[in-house]
């Protein structure tokens, strides 16, 4: 008896170490298996001390982690400082902050990335959907009414048949969406509540219109493609939180606003933003970026833009590749922008490339500087053989990068047809190459075939001559078999690099 109870006291004493911070369980590799155990189903942050993202995510992570626990919810919050506990961040492939998964049944095999946004809404939405029902029953009038008043948006299905074949279409649709909460009702109090008669979807939200009604053939797809063109606002600001709603959705072509929130003429520049917006929904996302707050200036940079020109409105697709457009009048009226996004869904617009003005001393270092506006004549010169370091001015990688590149510039500059060049890719662009990582190292060898060839060798001295000496062999690989690049601007927000240059060979966009 004694024995049992000195083993009771200690698997309670194991369990009472797991440490809370406002409802978040703190997780370290001694205490993850029994936080499994004790709670199956699980969300954990992995986080940096130092990350900004992860900073901000804390007062809306706490906020769904007491919510649920005050429901009475077996799902749990926990967090892992990944900075400490190197093992677990590695096991569970960390390799930006935040990273956040979910343990569904004590699973620790296959834990679900978490895929909504950084709001306590989201956050507590996408948990109910992976652990509950896709659509609440809702049993009478009361019960609705919470639904509606405690989520931004809510979808809710009348039918008079549960079992129907639009029910069942709704159903369907409900399971395929993490962060919008569903409901479905067969009761006439509720129909009557809210003016409907026969079946019908309605989708409940927070701002513009209030509610959109349905008005399609009830089957699976239409309906998505209801709830996906009116789930978010006419205009969404891009913030931390809203970044993975944004880059999330199916609404790959994004028009933004670059506007100083404290500006005087900020509403009417907002009003006029909005009229425009109207008849583009579904196909283009609207979006305003407070172009003083610091967090978004690499943003500003990635289209080449400064504090001071802006306002400013600029077009970009988030496809296989990113497309950047610029209007040609700057003035910010719904009917310039109108115009604007009709040229572009008519495919009559020619994508905007940025490039600085080329320097007169461009080719008079070992190391050539190349912009925009000279990239095409010297790379593609059929009698040179160019290698180009792609870079950008904040790069970790790109500095420890620099000496070398010089070196190697040196060491080549009295060659008649080897040239050493660089491009600072925050300003210049061209069609030939995309950049999605820094340094990007590509080689252009001599010919007409306009060949492009990625290096992949080490980056020292010794394995770039080697290289150049073989014609681009010896290292390299044909363009587009580099795994580290990243295929869209989600990365200039959505995550802290897991150093700031001391790791990895790339720092991402």
């Amino acid at each position: 008896m004694l024995k049992f109870f000195v083993l009771c006291t200690l698997a309670l004493a194991s369990r009472a170490e797991i440490a809370e911070e406002d409802d978040v369980l703190v997780l370290k590799k001694s205490n993850f298996e029994e936080a499994l155990k004790a709670h199956p189903n699980i969300l954990v942050e992995f986080y940096a001390p130092w990350c900004g993202h992860c900073k901000a995510l804390v007062p809306e992570y706490a906020k769904a982690a007491s919510t649920l626990k005050a429901e009475g919810s077996d799902i749990r919050l926990a967090k892992v400082d990944a900075t400490e506990e190197a093992d677990l961040a590695q096991e569970f492939g960390v390799r930006g902050y935040p990273t956040i998964k979910f343990f569904k049944g004590g699973d620790k095999e296959s834990p679900k990335e978490y895929s909504a946004g950084r709001q306590a809404d989201d956050i507590v939405n996408w948990l109910k959907k992976r652990t509950g029902p896709a659509a609440t029953t809702l049993g009478d009038v009361a019960q609705t009414e919470a639904l509606i008043a405690d989520n931004e948006v809510a979808v809710i299905g009348f039918f008079k048949d549960a079992e129907s074949e639009g029910a069942k279409a709704f159903l369907k649709a409900a399971e395929a969406v993490d962060d919008v909460p569903f409901g479905i009702t067969t009761e006439d109090a509720i129909f009557s509540k809210y003016g409907v008669t026969k079946d019908a979807v309605v989708l409940f939200k927070k701002f513009d219109e209030l509610q959109n009604t349905f008005d399609g053939e009830l089957n699976k797809a239409d309906l998505l493609s209801f709830i996906k063109s009116n789930q978010l606002p006419l205009v969404i600001e891009f913030t931390e939180q809203t970044a993975p709603k944004i880059f999330g959705g199916e609404i790959k072509s994004h028009i933004l606003m670059f506007v100083p929130k404290a500006a005087p003429d900020f509403n009417d520049k907002m009003s006029e933003f909005k009229k425009a917006a109207e008849g583009f929904k579904g196909k283009i996302l609207f979006i305003f970026i407070d172009s003083e707050v610091d967090d978004n200036q690499r943003i500003l940079e990635f289209f080449g833009l400064k504090k001071e020109e802006c306002p400013a409105i600029r077009l970009i697709t988030l496809e296989d590749e990113m497309t950047k457009y610029r209007p040609e009048s700057e003035a910010i009226t719904a009917e310039n922008i109108i115009a604007f996004c009709t040229l572009f869904t008519e495919g009559k617009l020619k994508p905007h490339l940025m490039s600085q003005d080329i320097p007169e001393d461009w080719d008079k270092n070992p190391v050539k500087v190349l912009v925009g506006k000279n990239f095409e004549e010297v790379v593609f010169d059929p009698k040179l053989n160019v290698f180009v370091e792609f870079y950008a001015p904040w790069c970790g990688h790109c500095k420890q990068l620099e000496p070398i590149w010089a070196k190697l510039g040196e060491k080549f500059i009295d060659s008649s047809d080897i040239v050493v060049a660089k491009m600072d890719s925050t300003a210049n662009e061209n069609e030939a190459v995309k950049v999605h990582s820094f340094p990007t190292l590509k080689f252009f060898p001599a010919g007409d075939e306009r060949k492009v060839i990625d290096y992949n060798g080490e980056r020292t001295l010794e394995g770039f001559t080697k290289f150049l000496e073989s014609g681009g062999q010896e290292g390299g690989a044909p363009a587009g078999d580099d795994d580290e690049e990243v295929d869209d601007m989600e990365d200039l927000e959505e995550h802290d690099e897991e150093s700031d240059g001391e790791g990895g060979d790339h720092d991402e966009l």
